[in-house]
């Protein structure tokens, strides 16, 4: 039996073991991706506006002929409508090229009381991702 395989089993088995009262459930921000100056991570948390103004701002005057707008999980539809309202702006003048990907995230659980029995665990789970590489196609 193979290492993923056996994590995958004991993670079932956690989930049924596991009373949610007992655990505190920690999750771990998603391991850091390459930045470069035109990667654009949308989030849930700050205004689409604001993210879209940043974008719009990199190929503008950012002097960038393309960016990357990356999504994870609840943040897709957020990526997506950033570049679609990007592309819509430029009156068709960009274009887009999406890619989807799984990313692997790891939780912690830790114990409601340090005093019983339990001891931290981790878990691991897929979350969806989304790539969108927004450009202006050569001339």
């Amino acid at each position: 039996m193979g290492k993923k395989q056996e994590l995958r089993i004991k993670n079932w088995l956690i989930s049924f073991i596991m009373d949610p009262v007992e655990y505190t459930l920690r999750k771990r921000l998603p391991r850091k991706l390459p930045k470069r100056r035109n990667d654009v991570y949308v989030n849930m948390k700050t205004d689409f506006r604001a993210q879209l103004a940043r974008c719009q701002k990199l190929l503008d005057g950012g002097g960038h002929r393309e960016i990357c707008v990356h999504g994870l999980g609840l943040a897709i539809n957020r990526a997506i409508n950033i570049a679609l309202q990007l592309q819509a702006g430029s009156q068709g003048a960009l274009q887009l090229a999406a890619n989807t990907s799984t990313v692997e995230l790891v939780d912690d659980l830790e114990p409601e009381d340090p005093d019983e029995s339990g001891e931290p665990m981790t878990r691991t789970r897929n979350n969806s991702a989304i790539h969108i590489k927004v450009f202006y196609p050569e001339p």
